[in-house]
């Protein structure tokens, strides 16, 4: 029997990078999915190529109004969730003199309080025994110019990976996060930066890789699938870093 046969997964921002591949993965392992995405568009194009173990809901996650409304549409599919992937959310970049404290709202509004608000609205609808997996980023072991506010809000991600932890164990659901590096995605698209801006960006990068590559979205998709899984049984408030050893090896 796959190893994840029988389980639904919730998986935000599901309609792209990550989020799809992971949503492909957890099918191939036997669950079923959910994936939210924020355009009809989107979420009918990544359904196309999901098939039948999938579920789209139209759900912005800075949207408190759309994030109270996720119970009902879940329990209108099924009445728990097993798996819990906060995926959703987006990048954007400044010198701290350039920032604005619109993007500073945005950043934290999509992913620091609607990553907190989903997971905190959904948790009556996990099972006994379920998972909650986070989406951080290697950003946070670092210093990154032009990363300040995406930093500082995907540490405090980080941040939920241990509290939830704590406070849930009694409850038997297991939190743990998946830390992407560099990753092959639309994510540059949605920074603001041009098209020419990102490919200096990806030039500069790929000579630091220790692989000389960016990793593919499967890669991180496996990854969170075997946080699902009860082969990480044992695993609870980790960080799984998936950046082909970028923040160990110099």
């Amino acid at each position: 029997m796959k190893r994840l046969q029988n389980k639904l997964a919730l998986i935000t921002g599901g309609t792209s990078g990550i989020g799809l591949e992971t949503a492909k993965s957890l099918i191939a392992e036997g669950a079923k999915v959910i994936i939210t995405g924020r355009f009809q568009s989107n979420l009918d194009e990544a359904l196309d190529q999901l098939g039948t173990s999938a579920y789209g809901l139209i759900s912005d996650a800075a949207s408190m109004s759309a994030i109270s409304q996720l119970p009902g549409e879940i329990q209108a599919i099924s009445p728990k969730l097993d798996i819990l992937f906060l995926n959703a959310g987006y990048g954007k970049f400044a010198p701290i003199e350039a920032v604005s404290e619109q993007m500073f709202d945005e950043l934290f509004a999509v992913l620091v309080k609607g990553t907190f608000f989903t997971a905190q609205t959904l948790l009556p609808l996990l099972n006994t025994g379920g998972t909650i997996i986070f989406n951080t980023s290697v950003v946070t072991q670092y210093g990154s110019s032009y990363a300040s506010v995406y930093s500082a809000a995907k540490s405090a991600v980080a941040s939920f990976v241990k509290t939830f932890a704590a406070e849930l164990t009694p409850k038997n659901v297991r939190v743990n996060a998946v830390s992407p590096g560099y990753t092959v995605t639309n994510g540059f698209q949605k920074t603001g930066m041009t098209e020419e801006q990102i490919e200096n960006v990806v030039a500069s990068v790929i000579p630091t890789l220790p692989f000389k590559r960016f990793a593919h979205p499967s890669e991180i998709a496996k990854a969170v699938g075997f946080l699902a899984s009860d082969d990480a049984s044992y695993l609870h408030g980790v960080e799984l870093v998936v950046d082909g050893g970028y923040t160990v090896i110099k």
